[in-house]
C-alpha cells in the first residue's frame, strides 16, 4: 500500500495532550529523533498559551536527547519508564515534575500486554526499511518495539537513511505468548535465531512515514583510567582463577556486561587475559569494546538488544556488514534480558554498583538514598539468575569524599542473596558461602579504600548482637555526615 509521507512537524501535530507514546530503541541507539523534537516545540507553544501538554513515554531503556532531553526541557513528560540517563529528565524526576517508575527491563513488554500499565496508543519506530505489507526492519536496536507496535492504534515510522537497508537480517524478533499459553524460549546458545528479522505490523495502522538521515545520539564513552583498568584486571584475574579451579568450564560461559567505561575496561581486560578463551556475549548493550574484541577474534558472537556504539565504531560495523552480521544479533529486551534464558545459558553477569554495603547489598540507582541517577536497568534481570553474579565499583568517588562501600546501602536494589562477587580497584571479595560477618570482613579487607577501612571496622564492632550485626543508630551515618559536611571521612561514631 502507499504509505503517507509527511514531515516531522505534521506527524507531531497528530499527537495530543495525554497521549501515551511507545518508542523503538534501547539507550540512544535506534530511537526516533525527529518527531519528538517537534513535539517539544508544540508543548512549549501550548504551555505559553496556558494549555496543558504532557504525554506518557515508554522506551526500551534510556533514549537520546531528542526524546528525554527535549521533552523534559519542554516539561512535556507526564510519566516515564523504565530507564533514563538524561540530566534534564533526571532533574524533572527528582523534582516530581514528571513521574518515573523504575522497572526491570525484561518486565516492561509483558506488563504492557497484561494491562498493568496504561496502553500506548501511539508508537514511533525508527526503521531502515518498510515493505508494502507491513514488514518493518529496525535500525540499531530493538527494545520494546514489537510490543508497542502491536498495542498502538497509530504507528509513525521514522525511515532513517543513515542506517543501511542491508541491516536486514541482524534482528531476531520474537514476542512471547502470555500466560497461560507461554512456552519455553528456545534459545540454547547465544547465536540461536528463533524469530523473524522484521516486525510485522498492520499497514493500516501506519499514520505516516517521516524520512530522516540522522546519526544516533550515542556519546563517546569516558576513556579508561587507572582505577577502571585495575578493576578490569581484577575481574579478568578472578575469572581466570575460576577456570583454573574448575568452577567455570574451560570452554568458558557467555558474558553479560553492563554499560559504561567500567564495562568497557572489564571486557578489554578479559580480551587481553590469555587464560580466558575466546568467548560469547549474551547481554543487553553491545559496546565499542565488543566490536574491537570481535576484530581480534576474542569475542566469537554477541547477542544483545542494541548496538550502543560510538559513531566511528557503528560506521565501522556498517562498512563491514558482511563480517559483523555473522557475529551480531539484536533481540527484543524481553528476550535479551529474560531470566529464563540467563539461567539456562549460565551467564557470567558483570554489572556496576553505585554503592555497596559491607554485607553485600547493592544500590544501583539512588544517590545518598534519595536522588534517582539512571535506574535499575537490566542488572536485576541478570544478577539474580546468573551462573556467577559480579558487581564492580570504584571504591571511592568525589576525590575520596564518598566511600562506595558503606555500613548500609541508602537504597536497596539487589540484596546480598543475588551478589556473589564484589570487585573494586583494590581487590576481590568472594562472598559465596559466607555468613554476614564473614562477608563484612572480606569486603572491608579486600575492597574498601584505606581511608575508610578503620571506620568500617569500628562500625562493625558497634553492631548489635545478632546474625547481621548492624547498628541502627549508625547505619546511615556515612550518608548523614556527607549531607552535613560533604565528606564521609568526617564520620564519627
Amino acid at each position: 500500500m502507499a504509505y503517507k509521507k509527511m514531515s516531522a512537524e505534521e506527524a507531531a501535530s497528530l499527537i495530543v495532550n495525554d497521549d501515551i507514546v511507545g518508542c523503538s530503541g534501547f539507550t540512544a541507539a535506534g530511537c526516533p529523533k525527529a518527531i519528538t523534537k517537534e513535539l517539544g516545540k508544540i508543548a512549549e507553544a501550548e504551555h505559553a498559551k496556558g494549555n496543558p501538554f504532557k504525554i506518557g513515554i515508554y522506551a526500551g531503556a534510556s533514549t537520546g536527547d531528542a526524546i528525554d532531553g527535549v521533552l523534559a526541557r519542554a516539561h512535556a513528560i507526564k510519566f516515564r519508564t523504565p530507564y533514563q540517563s538524561n540530566k534534564d529528565l533526571r532533574t524533572e524526576l527528582n523534582a516530581h515534575d514528571a513521574h518515573y517508575f523504575d522497572l526491570h527491563l525484561s518486565e516492561l513488554p509483558q506488563y504492557l500486554r497484561y494491562g498493568f500499565l496504561p496502553r500506548p496508543n501511539i508508537a514511533i519506530l525508527e526503521a531502515c526499511d518498510i515493505t508494502d505489507n507491513g514488514k518493518v526492519y529496525l535500525t540499531s536496536a530493538v527494545g520494546i518495539a514489537p510490543t508497542v507496535a502491536r498495542l498502538a492504534d497509530k504507528i509513525f515510522i521514522e525511515l532513517n537513511k543513515y542506517h543501511p537497508k542491508e541491516l536486514a537480517g541482524i534482528h531476531d524478533i520474537y514476542e512471547l505468548a502470555d500466560p497461560p499459553y507461554r512456552r519455553e524460549i528456545p534459545v540454547y546458545r547465544s547465536n540461536d535465531r528463533i524469530g523473524t528479522p522484521y516486525i510485522q505490523i498492520d499497514p493500516k495502522k501506519v499514520a505516516g512515514i517521516v524520512e530522516t538521515n540522522l546519526l544516533n545520539e550515542v556519546g563517546a564513552f569516558t576513556p579508561s583510567d587507572e582505577v577502571t583498568n585495575r578493576i578490569g584486571k581484577n575481574v579478568a584475574g578472578f575469572l581466570s582463577s575460576e577456570i583454573k579451579a574448575g568452577r567455570i568450564p574451560d570452554t568458558f560461559l557467555p558474558v553479560q556486561s553492563g554499560v559504561g567505561n567500567i564495562a568497557n575496561a572489564v571486557l578489554g581486560a578479559m580480551g587481553l587475559n590469555e587464560d580466558i578463551p575466546a568467548f560469547e556475549i549474551y547481554t543487553e548493550v553491545i559496546q565499542d569494546a565488543v566490536i574491537e574484541l570481535m576484530k581480534q577474534g576474542r569475542v566469537k558472537f554477541a547477542s544483545g538488544c542494541s548496538l550502543t556504539l560510538s559513531t566511528p565504531a557503528l560506521e565501522e560495523v556498517y562498512g563491514n556488514l558482511d563480517f559483523f552480521k555473522q557475529k551480531l544479533l539484536l533481540r527484543p529486551q524481553e528476550i535479551s534480558n529474560n531470566p529464563e534464558v540467563a539461567r539456562r545459558l549460565g551467564l557470567i553477569s558483570i554489572n556496576t554498583a553505585l554503592e555497596a554495603d559491607i554485607f553485600g547489598n547493592i544500590n544501583s540507582t539512588h544517590v545518598v538514598g534519595t536522588k534517582m541517577m539512571n535506574g535499575i536497568g537490566g542488572s536485576g534481570d541478570f544478577c539474580r539468575n546468573a551462573y556467577l553474579s559480579i558487581f564492580t565499583t570504584p571504591s571511592t568517588a568525589k576525590e575520596g569524599k564518598i566511600s562506595a562501600i558503606v555500613p548500609m546501602v541508602s537504597h536497596l536494589d539487589h540484596s546480598e542473596h543475588s551478589v556473589k562477587i564484589l570487585i573494586t580497584e583494590h581487590g576481590i571479595a568472594d562472598l559465596r558461602g559466607l555468613s554476614p560477618i564473614q562477608r563484612a570482613e572480606s569486603i572491608i579487607e579486600n575492597c574498601v579504600d584505606a581511608e575508610y577501612k578503620e571506620l568500617l571496622r569500628k562500625y562493625l564492632q558497634l553492631g548489635q548482637k545478632g546474625h547481621t550485626p548492624q547498628n541502627m543508630d549508625a547505619a546511615l551515618s556515612f550518608h548523614s555526615t556527607f549531607n552535613k559536611t560533604g565528606d564521609m571521612r568526617k564520620v564519627s561514631f
